[in-house]
């Protein structure tokens, strides 16, 4: 059976690497990999730095943070838009 390894996005600082958590619209923190780097760098853009994690080993480094949730291959997801009043046009800037 083939290893499944998850592209999964990275905050690098000097000589260290943090995994970057994002968060679900109900506000819980998760863990997201994706199945290729292209999807990564589509989402997250090119400057995204990544390493490569099996799930468990993903599991195992989230886990002690309180973050159970994993979301593989996620897509950009915008706030709901309400409908309503526009906002007031802002104010112009008088020359002096």
């Amino acid at each position: 059976m083939a290893r499944v390894v998850w592209h999964v996005p990275v905050t690098v600082t000097g000589r260290t690497t943090a995994l970057r958590l994002f968060r679900l619209r109900d506000g819980r923190r998760c863990a997201v990999g994706f199945a290729t780097a292209e999807a990564l760098t589509a989402l997250l853009g090119p400057d995204q730095a990544f390493t490569e994690l099996g799930e468990p080993a993903l599991r195992a480094l989230t886990a002690p943070l309180g973050v159970d949730a994993l979301v593989v291959d996620p897509r950009l997801v915008a706030p709901p838009v309400t409908a309503g009043r526009s906002p007031a046009p802002a104010a112009r800037l008088q020359p002096r």
